[in-house]
């Protein structure tokens, strides 16, 4: 019986609303970091010629986009929606095979996806400004949200779906039409909601798709002459050179670039809740994502009985590839995230903090092929320790011990981030100053740091994000501006 290995499909740039290989014909793989050996799709490695193609395509259909109306423009997304709902379970798995996250995990982020389509799509329906007294008793004045025009969207690998739906329905509802840069380890899931996209009718050229490296793609799309706004997550390195570049330009940018999440376990909290929820928070996703928990600040009283409990719970956490039953932790996103994430466990070592669970890497048999670390705990930490004020994106977890609330609101705040925060307490004067003095843009009580809802608004404080914020209502904010209407009889 001979075996036919089946050739990995490749994906092509979305451009002016044809599917087009990049110009130098060349392609870059896509790895299953589960198994480093499996091609999940090839995504064209585009030049700068394709770019500025991409870039001129969204231009010259900016005018036609924004007079369709936002009624219309609303109503194309509801078939997005539909039409992504419809592919679910492919992206999902196609989803877990190239970034590695479990597939029930996969699944609930699509549908996350579709939900947010739907809720930009109302937005067609909802009010674009106000109207405002006039001094001038015969006069009308009003406001109207007006787009920006082009808007450039770079993403990241840690959610491939969410993410760049979450920034392009609100930017096409709202009139804008998009470039959109995905991260390469996740291209071949954002190639597969592009076709959601392609496949729901919009006019030509209101959204362009165009994978390639960020020295060349990224980079160009940041400093493009006929961008006219950018909206970009990922590290702090790349978001302030977009910060720069739009800065001289006087477009307008949105940041969000991580965190170092803090959790505080207070002396009365519900600790098997607590435990829960920073293994959840810290470990779900293998750590990758903006708002994992990384910190875990516990009062002394309790420090010894919350270890105890979370060591017992992170040992009964079955890690292996996504797209198998009963495995709750896959692998690291790709080589490079593994690498890094067995740097930072080496690192806390040399600083002298305690591993006291886990940090291995996993390579017997059903690993040997992925990029699998058991997650790693450490205490005695202080918190001037690179693993205590770097993000790792991984799954690792740092214990800080402290004498009083007082106390770990401070260490809590002791980052150059400030995008979300939790604390477990029952008592209602610790949470209100947990809320009070918290310097991030997430706070949560009673539950995990990586909880975000579509409907309110995202993003941080300090260095974790920069301009206004996403999701929700406020995404107007950033992409639309006012125009003041002033309307006087003759």
């Amino acid at each position: 019986m001979s075996h036919t290995k089946t050739v990995a499909q490749t994906f092509s740039n979305f451009i002016n609303n044809e599917w087009k290989q990049s110009s130098d014909h060349d392609v870059i793989a896509s790895y299953n970091p589960a198994n480093k050996e499996e091609i999940v799709g090839n995504v064209q490695k585009s030049s700068k010629a394709d770019l500025d193609e991409a870039v001129e395509a969204a231009h010259n259909a900016k005018k036609g986009w924004r007079k369709l109306g936002q009624v219309a423009r609303g109503q194309l997304l509801y078939k997005v929606a539909d039409l992504l709902e419809e592919s679910l379970e492919d992206i999902a798995e196609t989803m877990t095979r190239e970034m590695g996250k479990t597939l029930p995990e996969a699944k609930g982020e699509t549908a996350r996806g579709v939900a947010i389509l739907r809720y930009y799509a109302g937005e067609g329906m909802r009010s674009d400004g106000d109207t405002i007294p006039s001094t001038e008793p015969d006069a009308l004045m009003f406001t109207r949200r007006t787009p920006l025009g082009v808007v450039g969207v770079i993403t990241p690998w840690n959610f491939p779906v969410a993410i760049p739906i979450w920034k392009i329905a609100p930017a096409l509802v709202y009139g804008n039409t998009v470039v959109f840069k995905p991260a390469t380890e996740a291209a071949v899931t954002a190639a597969k909601v592009v076709e959601c996209f392609a496949k729901a009718g919009f006019p030509k050229g209101v959204l362009n798709f165009i994978t390639g490296s960020g020295a060349v793609i990224g980079q160009g799309l940041i400093d493009h002459p006929l961008l006219n706004g950018i909206t970009f997550t990922g590290s702090e390195g790349v978001g302030k050179n977009v910060a720069r570049s739009a800065t001289e330009r006087g477009i307008k940018y949105q940041l969000e670039m991580g965190g170092k999440n803090p959790v505080i376990v207070a002396r009365d909290a519900d600790l098997n809740l607590a435990v829960d929820a920073v293994l959840s928070g810290g470990l779900k996703s293998t750590g990758q994502k903006c708002t994992a928990t990384s910190r875990v600040i516990v009062e002394a009283d309790i420090y010894d009985q919350f270890k105890e409990l979370l060591l017992k719970k992170i040992d009964e956490i079955t890690i292996g590839d996504g797209l198998k039953d009963g495995i709750w932790m896959g692998p690291c996103a790709s080589e490079g995230q593994f690498n890094t994430v067995c740097s930072y466990i080496e690192k806390g070592k040399q600083e002298g903090a305690s591993l006291i669970y886990g940090g291995e890497v996993l390579t017997d048999d059903e690993y040997k092929n992925g990029f699998f670390v058991r997650p790693a705990v450490f205490e005695n930490v202080n918190s001037d320790m690179i693993i205590a004020q770097e993000e790792i994106f991984g799954p690792v977890l740092a214990l800080l011990k402290v004498d009083s609330l007082e106390n770990a609101i401070d260490v809590a705040n002791d980052s150059k981030y400030g995008l979300s925060a939790s604390i477990f307490t029952r008592n209602i004067s610790s949470f209100l100053s947990f809320i009070d003095d918290m310097e991030a843009g997430l706070v949560r009580v009673n539950a995990e740091s990586a909880g975000v809802e579509l409907q309110a608004p995202f993003g941080g404080m300090k260095a974790s994000s920069t301009g206004s914020r996403e999701q929700g209502e406020a995404a107007k904010e950033f992409y639309t501006s006012i125009k003041t209407v002033f309307v006087k009889g003759s």
